[in-house]
């Protein structure tokens, strides 16, 4: 039966992060799109955390994406975004027989650019 197409409402970036030396053959990590994808956003809980004595709000979100070539190839190694906000993946599931994705995130506000 698959996604349904009206549910995926918004507008994702995927990324993936490569690692170069700079001038003092230091590692820099830098990241670079994939593609972008239509996705189901799926607020899952936001809270706040006591991190190191430091208070600091965090959004978890699953987003829902269709399988394909770019999406089966994801880990928690890479990222997504979505407008301003810069989401970690910490986990990816199959839905159905190959049907979707979901992508558990989790975004930390307080800490974006």
């Amino acid at each position: 039966m698959g996604l349904p197409a009206g549910k995926r409402d918004r507008r994702i970036v995927l990324q993936r992060a490569t690692s170069t030396k700079n001038g003092l053959n230091e590692d820099v990590k830098q990241w670079s799109a994939l593609g972008t994808r239509w996705a189901e956003k799926l607020d899952v809980s936001d809270g706040e955390q006591l991190r190191a004595a430091q208070m600091g709000a965090t959004i978890t979100t699953r987003f829902r994406v269709l399988y394909d070539s770019l999406t089966s190839t994801l880990t928690p190694r890479d990222r997504l975004l979505l407008g301003s906000l810069v989401y970690e993946i910490m986990g990816i599931k199959g839905i159905g027989a190959r049907e979707g994705m979901e992508i558990t995130t989790t975004a930390r506000p307080d800490l974006q650019p």
